[in-house]
Order: C-alpha cells, then sequence, then structure tokens
C-alpha cells in the first residue's frame, strides 16, 4: 500500500477490511488527533487516553465512511465527541475546589518557559469558556479548521461559529485583562 495514497481510498479499503489501510490512516492522523486531545484536555495523559479511544472509535466506525465529507473531516468529528464525552466524564468525577484542579502541561516543541506558560494560561482559559465557545476557538485557530469546517464538526452554521468565536473573543479579553 504506498503511503502516498489519498485517505478517502485508504478508508475505503478499511471499510472492506483491509488492515494496512487502516494501519496507514491511524499512523497518518494520530498525532494531529493527539494534538487536537491535547488542547482539549491540557494534560498528556487525558490526551493518549483521547487519541487512543478515538482510534478505537474510528476502527469501529470506519466501515460506515460513506465519503460525504473528507476522511479528516469525519475523523475530527469522531476526535472531537470523543473529546467532549472524555472532559464531560472528568467533570462529572472531578473532585471541587481549586487545589484539585488539573496542572496543565505545555507540548514541548521548542518554547521558552515563558511562552509555555502563557500559552498555557491562554489555553486554560479557553478550555474554561462556555462548551461551543471553547470549541470553536479549538476546531478554528488551534486546529487551523475554516468556519465552514468548524461548522460540519459542531453541526450547526458558520454563522454559529462566527458568533461562538465573536463572544469567546470578549470573554477571553476580559479574562486576560483581569489578569493583569
Amino acid at each position: 500500500m504506498p503511503s502516498e495514497a489519498a485517505d478517502d481510498e485508504l478508508a475505503r479499503l478499511a471499510a472492506r477490511g483491509d488492515r494496512t489501510a487502516f494501519g496507514a490512516l491511524a499512523q497518518r492522523h494520530y498525532d494531529r488527533v493527539h494534538a487536537l486531545a491535547w488542547r482539549w484536555s491540557g494534560t498528556r495523559a487525558a490526551a493518549e487516553d483521547i487519541a487512543q479511544e478515538a482510534m478505537v472509535k474510528m476502527a469501529g466506525a470506519i466501515s460506515g465512511f460513506r465519503g460525504d465529507c473528507a476522511f479528516s473531516t469525519w475523523l475530527h468529528r469522531i476526535a472531537y465527541t470523543t473529546a467532549i464525552d472524555h472532559l464531560r466524564a472528568a467533570r462529572r468525577f472531578a473532585p471541587l475546589g481549586p487545589t484539585h484542579q488539573a496542572r496543565l502541561e505545555a507540548e514541548p516543541d521548542g518554547e521558552t518557559p515563558e511562552e509555555r506558560q502563557m500559552n498555557g494560561e491562554l489555553w486554560g482559559k479557553v478550555r474554561a469558556l462556555p462548551e461551543q465557545q471553547r470549541d470553536a476557538v479549538l476546531l478554528v485557530y488551534a486546529e487551523e479548521m475554516s468556519h465552514r469546517e468548524a461548522a460540519e464538526i459542531m453541526g450547526c452554521s458558520e454563522k454559529t461559529v462566527s458568533w461562538h468565536l465573536h463572544e469567546a473573543r470578549k470573554r477571553l479579553r476580559l479574562a486576560l485583562e483581569a489578569a493583569q
């Protein structure tokens, strides 16, 4: 199986039981799914759990891939719902109080300690936004999706994504001003 094969072709082959095609898809997309999971969760351990669970869900759902959208969009939807489910479950079982909050870990990508701290604080504030605003920010700014792609993943209109981004920017501006 050539590694340059298009995702949609690999998905069609994987849907018919081709394990090599499935392996190529999983290998090609794991890092991006993990990065999405890290931005949603804020910890490496949770990101690993989410990414692995998303890959398992992909394996179980690949036979239903119809090609109505790009494979990457389809997989992002799986990773997105897996991350949201993980966050909801963690919230249900999380101890209360500020002393029990999880420490945010920065991704090792050559940032200075000051940049890591600032980015960690910013993504922490993004994760604290209301759910739809948080999702819109993470999809558009962290995942670099268009408003159309984010709307597809979130199951809403492009205008709704734009509105969520507008509201999120207002909240983040106020939160960052308050922190200074």
